[in-house]
């Protein structure tokens, strides 16, 4: 798994959401009208697209997207994204990277909600995005307006063509957790999202809030080798406000280059605090896990941290750089 490119220019709600067409998530594409150069999978992929020069198949270039064929009749080719979770949804990505004389001119999104896996043919669509103009090897980022939640997207694509990736960024609606229910206040599944990190050179922060363990080295937020006093760190924003009862730090697939230990700061802050803000605040954040030492490769277990009461954000210190593959951080919510 390649990491992923960083792009500083791309519009907040990519940092501030969590991407609900990511499949490592529950994401799936269900249904499409057409596939024939390359298959819709890849549409969601994780990775960052690449191109390999002379790499054909059986239906000509390989691409590292989906790609319908030319159409030679009326109409306009789409597909169908269940999303990982319902969601209200903050703003969209359709990623032409490496497609130049075969990406659709425009594009188009529609929202539906569904119990359904592939929705009926009755099922009524809500345009989100209206047709937009699409250029090559592009990223094409769109804000989305809307206070409704959502089950599916329909990308389409006018007439035809290939796109690399499509990014859908939202929040996710978790089922009502009652004051004093348990959840993983650090997952991306159930609306945590990374705010901030001061080096992400090898792999995503974000990588850390996602379920399972690493696939592999790349599968994971790490950072480059330090050469200057000082440490690596990221910030969180919990998915709730919340008491945290036990800490997992996984670095699975991290050798030899695991950091040497870790520690754990949180603080209950307000729902307007800018990054900024919070980055230079979490400094003097209490603690809530003294440094403790990491191992290679290996599932770490923390217990009754110290807690200074309910958090909604935490400052997760890596001493002095290195990888560490997911962070977990059970506890009981605590309604305001």
């Amino acid at each position: 798994m390649a990491a992923p490119t960083l792009d500083p220019h791309a519009p907040d709600f990519t940092r501030r959401h969590t991407n609900l067409a990511d499949p490592r998530l529950g994401a799936q594409v269900v249904s499409c009208s057409d596939e024939f150069f390359a298959p819709r999978e890849r549409l969601l992929s994780p990775d960052e697209p690449v191109f390999i020069v002379g790499k054909y198949d059986a239906h000509g270039k390989w691409m590292d997207g989906w790609e319908t064929r030319r159409k030679r009749t009326p109409g306009h080719d789409w597909c169908v994204v269940r999303l990982a979770r319902p969601g209200r949804l903050f703003g969209i990505d359709i990623d032409t990277r490496h497609f130049t004389g075969n990406y659709p001119p425009a594009a188009s999104l529609e929202v539906c909600r569904s119990v359904d896996d592939v929705p009926a043919d009755s099922v009524h669509w809500t345009p989100l995005v209206a047709p937009v103009p699409l250029e090559g090897h592009a990223h094409h980022h769109h804000p989305i307006d809307n206070h409704e939640v959502w089950t599916h997207v329909r990308l389409s694509i006018y007439p035809d063509g290939g796109v690399a990736r499509l990014r859908v960024y939202g929040r996710p609606q978790v089922d009502a957790v009652a004051s004093g229910g348990a959840l993983d206040l650090a997952a991306a599944i159930h609306g945590a999202w990374v705010v901030a990190a001061n080096n992400q050179h090898y792999g995503s922060a974000s990588s850390l809030l996602l379920p399972g363990r690493g696939v592999n080295m790349g599968d994971g937020w790490e950072t480059r080798r330090r050469r200057e006093p000082g440490n690596d760190w990221c910030i969180v924003a919990l998915a709730a406000h919340g008491i945290i009862e036990r800490i997992e730090v996984d670095t699975a697939h991290f050798k030899g280059n695991y950091p040497d230990s870790c520690s754990l700061q949180g603080a209950n802050m307000s729902g307007d605090a800018t990054e900024s803000s919070l980055i230079s605040q979490s400094m003097f954040w209490p603690e809530l896990l003294a440094p403790q030492k990491l191992g290679m490769d290996a599932e770490h277990h923390f217990d009754k941290p110290s807690a200074p009461g309910p958090v909604t954000h935490v400052r997760f210190n890596i001493f002095p750089d290195g990888g560490v593959s997911r962070l977990r951080l059970f506890g009981t919510v605590v309604l305001a």
